[in-house]
């Protein structure tokens, strides 16, 4: 049980030191200059316990495409292993039609981010969703007032990194929510394009909200304004980030390495199968004070009994520990009765599940890779479900309301 203890150790560690601090590039144009966005975000970050290692490429004007074909870019990119390389392009540019944006944004992002993540598998892409002027832009009808021109920039955003497998912080929606409800803070400079100290103020809660997955409400770095101002654009840029994670695809830095198992349950023999986001070291603890196992697809052999497996894994990107119960109960065919939903084969082979007096929740075909796949059975009168044969599959999971059953077929 030492290496468990070891494992645990390490895991605590790695969490003490990461949780809290992370490294960030910012790369864009004025949008991030004006007020020293990036340095804001730093000094928020620290008055809130945090620490960020910061460093930034900021061009005015620069679209997606200038920063593409600047080797200084790359030079940034290749400069340590980031956490978070933050991109931004022109203000307008993602507003543009969607044919346009297709054509001379959407390569040169994905042309940025490649360089990203080949440089360090474990970094993150993260764009920084920017805000319609003023009045938007009389250019073209789509987005001739500030609302049109915010939901397209919205919308190109989300798009943008879902074609590049990256995160937004979405400035732009936490700008319309204090435009709507707070419209006595002017968030833009003269120019109604640029941010104003309170505008840049909000971009740097709504980065460090996105970025940690924290809130910032409390923090006492005020960048020199009112502080009841600040409270607001805190608590604002908070819940617009953390009340839809998903929606923004942001992933904490040590969530990156994920991990999950099964369990297909023979007699008394249990073959697990794990899965994980990315190839890593395996270690299980069987729940019954044997020693450790290691692997992807450990057999062990228990008695009778229900027990908690635990497996740890670790990987080039972080570690994720994951438990699971299961129960170990042979049941012998001269004892089945219809009280206990239970598998058997029956006269013919078939692999069947007599489930009369219990409802089936869920059924799941599992292949060798621990991945689920199609199942296929019948259900007859009787309760008895009937699995038509299928090679692929490893094993089958019933979920009962408060009953789990797991069959290995190989």
């Amino acid at each position: 049980m030492k290496i468990i203890a070891s494992i645990l150790i390490a895991f605590v560690a790695q969490l003490s030191w990461t949780q809290d601090s992370i490294s960030v590039l910012f790369i864009g144009n004025s949008y991030l200059s004006v007020n020293n966005l990036p340095q804001m975000a730093q000094d928020l970050t620290e008055s809130l316990g945090d620490h960020m290692l910061m460093d930034n490429k900021m061009n005015g004007g620069f679209t997606f495409q200038s920063h593409s074909f600047d080797a200084t870019t790359y030079d940034k990119i290749h400069s340590k292993p980031w956490n978070f390389v933050v991109l931004q392009g022109q203000s307008q540019e993602p507003s543009f039609p969607f044919e346009q944006v297709n054509q001379q944004t959407l390569p040169y992002a994905q042309q940025i981010s490649d360089s990203v993540y080949a440089s360090n598998q474990c970094s993150q892409v993260n764009y920084y969703m920017t805000w319609g002027r003023q009045v938007g832009d009389p250019q073209w009808d789509s987005i001739n007032t500030f609302d049109k021109m915010n939901t397209r920039l919205r919308n190109a955003y989300l798009r943008i990194a879902d074609s590049t497998n990256a995160s937004v912080s979405p400035v732009g929606v936490a700008w319309k929510y204090v435009r709507d409800n707070y419209p006595s803070i002017n968030l833009y400079a003269g120019d109604g394009s640029h941010p104003s100290l309170e505008g840049s103020y909000l971009a740097a809660c709504t980065f460090y909200s996105s970025l940690f997955q924290k809130s910032c409400v409390g923090a006492s770095y005020t960048a020199g304004l009112n502080p009841q101002t600040c409270a607001i654009l805190q608590l604002v840029a908070s819940s617009i980030v953390l009340d839809s994670i998903p929606t923004w695809k942001l992933v904490h830095h040590d969530s990156l390495f994920n991990a999950s198992f099964v369990a297909g349950v023979n007699d008394y023999d249990v073959l697990f199968a794990a899965t994980t986001s990315s190839p890593g070291n395996l270690v299980w603890d069987f729940g019954d004070g044997s020693q450790v196992g290691f692997g992807q697809n450990p057999t062990h052999t228990y008695t009778q009994g229900t027990y908690t497996v635990t497996l740890f894994a670790s990987g080039a990107c972080g570690m994720d520990t994951v438990q699971q119960q299961i129960t170990v109960n042979t049941v012998a065919l001269e004892d089945i009765t219809t009280e206990t939903p239970c598998f058997y084969q029956n006269e013919n082979g078939e692999m069947v599940c007599q489930t009369k007096f219990f409802e089936v929740r869920n059924i799941e075909a599992i292949n060798f890779s621990g991945q689920r796949i199609p199942s296929l059975q019948h259900f007859n009168s009787d309760g008895i479900i009937t699995f038509v044969q299928n090679p692929d599959v490893f094993m089958i999971r019933i979920e009962f309301d408060n009953y789990l059953l797991i069959q290995r077929l190989h």
